[in-house]
């Protein structure tokens, strides 16, 4: 099997033998690896300068497989339509939850560093209950801080009860925000906006963990001077051994399914 890395130095890669010498002509590759997100403008495949139709337009010429990650609606939509193989590895719910293992360090980590107080005996909200706000809960409650988990599905809500955490509503979210030490976001919807943002106390230290368009009204947070960080892409950042392992563990399933070794 040969591996071809295109847009990279190779000379900082340190792939020793690993990466064999191929050509860069990405036509004579059997399967095409792209970068997370698949893009980030809807335009290009990101951080290249391939356009996204120009490369669904070669894989519909071919039988190649195409693999990446938070593949975007409208280019899913094209790819099925010309019957193109592709796999998203967020459909992965393996790799779902380990990336939210690394993201929920990355976002501890994170917080030690923003604030001058210990995570013991802070108050710390968590804005969504999904596969990261349930890892970040039980790894924060190891520290000893005092949990408060918003949630909307009656299931989360007694979850959450069940966990040994406060529950917050919604409606109720207000009445708990000026208590607040520190809150981490999880919600991909505008959530903490200009009302809530007068809330919070001065010294409140807000990390936004989701994917754009983030949950947080970042103009008039910063206008406010609030302690804020839209932190993404945490695992590729603070532990990219890892995510990349977690990468490599899914492609070689994907490939094991496919027989890809078996023409090679």
């Amino acid at each position: 099997m040969k591996i071809c890395v295109l847009g990279e130095d190779k000379r900082s890669l340190n792939l020793r033998n690993i990466l064999n010498s191929c050509s860069t002509n990405i036509d004579e590759a059997d399967c095409i690896v792209t970068p997370i997100p698949f893009t980030k403008d809807g335009v290009y495949i990101s951080g290249e300068r391939l356009k996204i139709v120009d490369l669904i337009d070669m894989l519909s010429k071919s039988n190649k497989i195409l693999i990446s990650g938070s593949i975007n609606e409208e280019s899913r939509k094209k790819m099925k339509e010309k019957n193109i193989c592709f796999y998203d590895l967020m459909d992965f719910e393996e790799f779902s939850i380990m990336n939210a293992i690394a993201t929920s360090e990355g976002a501890i980590k994170k917080a030690i560093e923003m604030t001058d107080f210990t995570l013991n005996n802070s108050n710390i909200l968590i804005l969504g209950y999904g596969r990261i706000g349930k890892i970040l809960a039980n790894n924060l409650s190891g520290f000893g801080a005092k949990i408060y988990c918003e949630a909307r599905k009656k299931k989360d809500i007694a979850l959450i009860k069940s966990m040994g955490y406060n529950d917050i509503d919604l409606s109720n979210l207000d009445t708990f925000l000026p208590d607040m030490d520190i809150i981490f976001n999880t919600i991909p919807h505008m959530i903490l906006d200009k009302r809530r943002l007068e809330l919070l106390k001065s010294n409140v230290c807000v990390i936004d963990l989701a994917s754009k368009p983030g949950g947080v009204d970042f103009e008039y947070a910063s206008q406010r001077k609030v302690n804020l960080c839209w932190y993404l892409t945490i695992p590729s950042k603070d532990s990219p051994y890892s995510a990349a392992m977690y990468i490599k563990d899914i492609i070689y399933d994907i490939l094991g399914e496919e027989d890809i070794w078996e023409k090679k």
